[in-house]
């Protein structure tokens, strides 16, 4: 069974009894699947356990037999899409979380590429051996986010220890301002500006994008953009061009169900922005989307001196590019995982952990 976008976060409890609470999302993609089934961490002691259809937020029935838990989906997979579902659930887990004095230790492999660790209430990060985004949470939690680039999912190995009883000058709350400024701000920025800076976890973000580059004679490229809409009352999905850029053949589906969606084109002043439409979202629940076009992109895409030469600038954190037929790599501004596709083309995935931009630079040869 194959699944995609597992996203974990693992809340630390109470140090003295080793229990984590460890919440999960995934997305299970084998057309007619009606079952999803987990191995359980060896040693662990599972209870408290819920799972929920991530697009209608119902509860789904599960079982727990010979180390594996067995959720049933909500609805068979359709051909082309997931089926996304939730997975909340206390660990006991002795051998990974313990305490000794004011200090707790949590070593673990972690289940997923990407993934948190919530501290408990009142404790400090002393150390941790994978490079981690550092969060406050609103109630003064620390979370260590981490999107692990490699190709095995991480263990890792991380201390903290109890703070001590803070003062009434320590006790500022968390920035939670919706402004966010660039990255590379001056130091000199003003105060007012400094004190709306604010973090947002790179790793819980599920939008993917995969680009498939046609012969470069054509400065063409058809790519599909997954994304998940969960705000109440949104029923809309608008993509503006980049400027330079002009699109075609534009469609989209509801990935949670293999439903065709109603797509428009408009001109928006100087910008032309394509418009998709779809059920809208209820609260507690969310809808999967497949949004696919085909860009024509002459000033970052063609053939120079018989080389393809591709350049695109991308802001988000999970992005694939799969060279044409025909075309070997030979050049990667920007390092990325290569595979090769069924039918002999080139993948590059490129995953950004951090919360900049990355400017891509790709060049091959015919072979």
């Amino acid at each position: 069974m194959a699944i995609e976008d597992v996203y974990s976060r693992y809340e630390l409890l109470d140090p003295a009894t080793s229990t984590l609470r460890i919440t999960e999302d995934v997305s299970v993609t084998t057309a007619g699947a009606r079952i999803h089934v987990e191995r359980l961490s060896p040693g662990g002691q599972l209870s408290d356990v819920t799972a929920i259809d991530r697009m209608t937020g119902q509860p789904l029935k599960y079982e727990v037999v010979e180390g594996e838990l067995r959720v049933q989906l909500a609805r068979p997979v359709p051909k082309g899409g997931e089926t996304r579902l939730r997975i909340v659930k206390t660990s006991r887990e002795p051998r990974a979380y313990g305490a000794t004095g004011t200090e707790i230790e949590f070593q673990r492999a972690l289940d997923a590429a990407r993934n948190a660790i919530v501290l408990p209430a009142g404790y400090e990060v002393l150390s941790a051996n994978v490079p981690s985004q550092v969060i406050e949470e609103a109630d003064g939690r620390l979370t260590l986010s981490h999107w692990q680039t490699g190709p095995t999912a991480p263990w890792i190995t991380l201390r903290a220890r109890l703070r001590p009883v803070p003062s009434d000058a320590a006790k500022a709350p968390p920035v939670t301002s919706p402004v966010v400024m660039t990255p590379g701000t001056a130091a000199t920025a003003p105060r007012n500006e400094l004190a709306n800076l604010r973090i947002t976890e790179r790793a819980i973000q599920d939008r993917e994008i995969v680009y498939f580059l046609q012969q470069p004679e054509t400065h063409s490229f058809r790519l599909y953009h997954d994304y998940t809409e969960s705000r109440p009352g949104v029923a809309t999905y608008r993509n503006v061009v980049r400027g330079g850029s002009s699109v075609s053949d534009p469609s989209a589906v509801l990935l949670d169900t293999g439903e065709s969606l109603r797509v428009e084109t408009v001109k928006e002043g100087d910008a032309v922005v394509v418009i998709i439409h779809f059920p809208a979202v209820q609260a507690g629940r969310s809808s999967r989307l497949r949004i696919t076009e085909t860009y024509t992109d002459p000033g970052r895409y063609g053939l120079v001196d018989g080389q393809l030469v591709w350049n695109r600038n991308f802001g988000r954190p999970a992005n694939d590019v799969v060279l044409p037929e025909g075309w070997y790599l030979t050049d990667s501004a920007i390092p990325g995982v290569i595979s090769t596709e069924p039918d002999g083309r080139t993948r590059v995935a490129f995953i950004n952990p951090r919360p900049d931009s990355i400017d891509v630079v790709l060049k091959a040869r015919r072979r």
